[in-house]
């Protein structure tokens, strides 16, 4: 007991209460949303859903250009420049917009080919793409808004909006659910981004007028340069994360069944709720500390900080996961859902290896050491497909959880070895 007071103590758990109320909210958030899934969609409509999430996922970096990281340095950085600030904000939305405007188009010609690729032969969505591509111009906007505003300095604003997005997400995802069942649930993933556009553009002018902000006269190559190295890292892992994600699944659809693709959609989602708070508080706390460290000795401090606070508390709360699995499935999902607790113990010991080494691949960004990162990643992402594609052959579907814990122990043991100077302090 004095052992977990005393890291409780420690700052890392002391970072904004505002913070952690908008994860609470998100979990339960979740929760809810995944319970109605659940009750009104049934496995086979969870797996068409978490394509559709992967491949949005795949559609906004890509539409985005991965810029939103650098965003949040650069306009922080020109904030009190006048005109560097326009030149950022200027190239950002000028750039991004025309992509996305292309992007747009294209899923709207071809929205037939892009339901046959994501949903397949048997199910007719093609609507949905078309209506994608007419709100993808709030979505982005969305995103870009919010990182404008979080480079100016204003978190709390930041904050504000995740929890009306996450209020506003719920009442319309239940709300389509009920009414169109799978299709109101592909459609709730899309809607709540692009109607959070006009909340964020209302945060946005109580800091600066952005239209006036926005003017080509002011777009500026070098700083679409600066750019650049953001973009490479964040368009490999949003962009191709993703599509190995939907390959996997569309390999387990035609080899086993959708509902077996709908159990590893399920255990996935339990997996992301209680990732929100390691994710978060990297990205709060250690993302922050890590790009400031001068030397070997302080990052070594900074990372074995996390192992001897944070992840001891993952480890224990996963292991208290694991006994009560059988109702938490009962009470995240239904009864039907019941066949997910055979993946607990492959997916935890995966997402265990993937928390250790989280801490480690954060130095990438931190250090930003692009090229490297742009290779662990691809090669994780290859070792998932593939062993996935092994295992599943060898053992059904447990054999996908198998392969994601294989990937991370890997994932891991490199990661380890290439940062081993930062650790052996």
């Amino acid at each position: 007991m004095k052992f977990i007071q005393k890291i409780i103590v420690k700052p890392l758990f002391k970072i904004s209460s505002l913070n952690g109320i908008s994860i609470i909210l998100k979990f339960c958030i979740g929760f809810i949303t995944s319970k109605f899934i659940a009750l009104f969609v049934g496995p086979s409509g969870m797996a068409l859903v978490g394509n559709m999430r992967n491949f949005l996922a795949s559609t906004e970096a890509f539409a985005s250009l991965g810029f939103e990281n650098g965003v949040v340095k650069y306009v922080a950085s020109h904030k009190e420049d006048e005109i560097e600030l326009k030149k950022t904000l200027s190239t950002v939305f000028i750039t991004v917009f025309a992509v996305c405007f292309c992007v747009a188009i294209t899923l709207f010609c071809f929205s037939e080919y892009f339901n046959r690729s994501i949903f397949g032969l048997q199910n007719q969505y093609g609507f949905v793409f078309k209506v994608l591509a007419l709100v993808l111009p709030f979505y982005i906007g969305n995103i870009f808004l919010v990182a404008t505003i979080n480079g100016l300095g204003n978190f709390k604003k930041v904050i504000y909006i995740n929890i009306i997005g996450s209020c506003i997400g719920l009442l319309v995802s239940l709300i389509l659910i009920y009414q169109l069942k799978t299709e109101g649930a592909i459609l709730s993933i899309i809607a709540t981004p692009s109607l959070l556009f006009l909340i964020s553009f209302f945060f946005i002018n109580k800091e600066i007028n952005i239209l006036s902000n926005i003017n080509f006269k002011f777009y500026d190559f070098k700083s679409l340069h600066n750019l650049s190295s953001y973009s490479l890292m964040a368009l490999v892992s949003s962009v191709f994360g993703p599509m190995v994600f939907i390959a996997i699944r569309k390999y387990i659809i035609l080899n086993l069944s959708l509902v077996d693709a709908g159990f590893w959609e399920a255990i996935s989602r339990i997996s992301s709720y209680y990732f929100m708070f390691i994710t978060s508080i990297l990205s709060i706390y250690f993302l922050p500390k890590l790009s400031i460290s001068k030397n070997y000795k302080d990052t070594s401090a900074i990372l074995w900080s996390f192992y001897k606070g944070v992840f001891p508390i993952f480890v224990i709360a996963l292991i208290m996961l694991f006994f009560l699995r059988d109702i938490a499935i009962q009470l995240i999902f239904t009864k039907q859902f019941l066949p997910v607790t055979k993946l607990f113990f492959w997916q935890m010991v995966g997402d265990i290896f993937k928390a250790a080494s989280y801490v480690l691949a954060f130095l990438f960004y931190a250090k930003r050491l692009t090229k490297a990162f742009i290779i662990s990643e691809i090669g994780s992402l290859l070792l998932l497909y593939f062993s996935s594609l092994f295992f599943i052959h060898k053992f059904g579907i447990e054999g996908v959880v198998m392969a994601h814990a294989l990937t991370y122990f890997i994932y891991f043991i490199v990661l380890s070895l290439y940062f081993r100077k930062y650790l052996a302090i």
